[in-house]
């Protein structure tokens, strides 16, 4: 049964992955602009333009081109090799054994696209990390505390807090603290990785704490109304009887209650994070999809686009896979409720 079901999940998930991948290609491929142009530089030869266009395929239909995109997405063969790549069967691919992946050729980085995803995808997947962590920390915390204390001014603080940090725009919120902790105190450098590891840590912070804060207003009002609904449980009615604090009562208690939104919540964040946190990582000039994904749209790179939204999907798809797995062992009632899944 649940075998049954996960294969129908990741039927869909590839369904849906595929469907995304061709509505970007597509869209890439009718903006304005020459590729071939784009390629070999605006002072080059009508030759040379021709010779590019024929090389990389450009002159092709657009569904030759798609056709040839997917086959070439995922298959097998030997090498690549450094010589390999000079030849037309493997110049922009990446080998994972027998199997290669690739995803085309960077017009504006004049790099293959899977070496560019390679080098930007793990510095995304660290700070995707680094916000949820921040996130969970504030957002549980303070959803606590106002659950707690409700109808108390540390109800109305939390509320009101929870407010400001999901109506700022996280551009803002970036900028404060860069004034605050980087330009005022002097503690966090204001942008960069840093040149050693106690300074690459310490310019994690500020970016960090600028997803933090937004996405840890949404944990901070789900875990509240779950917390508060969890109130009514004849369980936590009962430990309150029997001695124990309200507080105790909600974390020991209430809390499992939220434990699967707050794991579905979470694992969808993680996955629009690790396809890049755009505006973040465009303001601390981190080096991650994200700011990728700004340079290719105003460069029009149409391979590098449509690699960043087939890896934020996929990332996507994959934690909502996860998420299935993981439910039913944070509360069992869902593997024996009613399954009405196509």
């Amino acid at each position: 049964m649940i075998l049954a079901r996960m294969a129908r999940r990741v039927g869909w998930a590839l369904v849906v992955i595929y469907g995304v991948t061709m509505v970007s290609f597509v869209l890439v491929h009718v903006l304005p602009g020459d590729p071939a142009r784009m390629l070999v530089g605006p002072q080059a030869s009508a030759a040379d333009v021709a010779r590019a266009r024929e090389l990389y395929g450009h002159g092709d239909s657009l569904r030759v081109q798609y056709l040839r995109f997917m086959r070439r997405l995922v298959h097998t063969g030997a090498g690549p090799t450094p010589e390999a790549r000079k030849e037309r069967e493997h110049r922009s691919c990446a080998a994972l054994g027998p199997v290669h992946v690739d995803l085309g050729h960077s017009f504006h980085y004049r790099r293959p696209v899977v070496d560019l995803v390679a080098t930007k995808l793990p510095r995304s997947l660290e700070l995707a990390l680094a916000a949820l962590l921040v996130q969970l920390t504030l957002g549980l915390g303070l959803g606590i505390t106002t659950a707690a204390r409700r109808g108390s001014r540390w109800d109305e603080l939390g509320a009101g807090l929870s407010l400001l940090g999901i109506s700022a725009p996280t551009f803002l919120t970036g900028l404060a603290l860069q004034y605050v902790l980087a330009h005022r105190l002097g503690v966090l450098p204001y942008d960069g990785l840093g040149k050693t590891p106690g300074e690459h840590l310490l310019s994690l912070v500020l970016p960090a704490l600028t997803l933090g804060i937004y996405g840890s207003a949404l944990y901070a009002r789900l875990v509240r109304a779950e917390l508060g609904a969890a109130l009514a449980e004849d369980h936590v009615r009962t430990a309150l009887a029997k001695g124990a604090s309200r507080t105790r009562a909600l974390v020991v208690h209430g809390l499992r209650t939220t434990l699967v939104p707050i794991t579905t919540l979470a694992a969808l964040d993680l996955g629009a994070l690790v396809g890049g946190a755009v505006v973040t990582e465009r303001l601390f000039r981190w080096p991650g999809m994200g700011q990728m994904a700004v340079e290719s749209l105003l460069n029009r790179d149409g391979p590098v686009i449509v690699a960043t939204v087939l890896v934020a999907s996929t990332a996507v798809v994959l934690s909502t896979l996860v998420v299935d797995l993981v439910a039913p062992l944070l509360d069992p009632r869902i593997d024996r409720a009613p399954k009405n899944d196509a």
